[in-house]
């Protein structure tokens, strides 16, 4: 009874930290560590891949409960391109659940890496919901500076997936994880309720706090 109570107190303290953070801290986490992936970039996310994908995904400092199995939990931010292709509108706010995260997680901080591929992955993006694996295909993707070698799998994927916890930066599955919007974080960075589908449909002005994260995936993101 008190290992369970111990465990719950953790877990509570987790999401206390998570809620602490504001809104323009977290984007500034999200530019911080997708900075610190791309510097390196025989081991980062390939350029590539990057300039073909429609959408970004960042979730800073992913937490995992001490005692529930699949306890994992992250708020973060997506980010689409303009609708002609160039540049990235403003940062919508979403939550992830659950998952499988394999090794890498431990009991540590992870931080987690999504690109969308196609239309039928920003198709979901938009909706209110989506779990990994079963309503969109998702796939480990490749480390490097380019994505020459077994493509296959990952050119039908709608998501491509990474992960990094303790210096290791690795393609992942994240099967059975579930895509939330954060409406309480929308609300704070735009002052007002907000749903995704509004935000990263183009038509919303991005706050100033996401201005590192948009020159960033600009950086390393531009279409030849």
């Amino acid at each position: 009874m008190k290992k369970l109570a111990f465990g719950m107190a953790i877990v509570v303290s987790t999401a206390a930290l998570a809620m602490a953070e504001t809104a323009s801290e977290r984007l500034a986490s999200s530019a911080a560590v997708f900075q610190e992936v791309m510097n390196t970039p025989d081991k980062g996310i390939p350029e590539d891949l990057l300039a073909k994908a429609q959408c970004v995904i960042i979730i800073p400092g992913m937490k995992k409960g001490a005692f529930v199995v699949g306890g994992e939990y992250g708020r973060g931010f997506a980010e689409c391109r303009h609708g002609d292709g160039t540049g990235w509108g403003a940062p919508a706010a979403l939550r992830v659940e659950g998952g499988s995260f394999g090794f890498q997680i431990g009991g540590s901080d992870t931080d987690v890496f999504m690109l969308v591929m196609n239309q039928r992955g920003m198709d979901r993006l938009l909706g209110d919901k989506f779990t990994l694996g079963a309503d969109a295909s998702v796939a480990a993707g490749p480390v490097g500076r380019t994505a020459n070698a077994n493509t296959d799998a990952r050119m039908t994927a709608e998501i491509l997936a990474w992960s990094r916890a303790k210096g290791l930066f690795a393609g992942i599955s994240l099967s059975g994880a579930t895509l939330r919007p954060d409406m309480d974080v929308n609300a704070e960075l735009y002052g007002h309720k907000i749903d995704n589908r509004a935000v990263l449909a183009g038509g919303v002005q991005p706050p100033a706090a996401a201005q590192e994260l948009r020159t960033e995936l600009d950086r390393y993101s531009m279409r030849r």
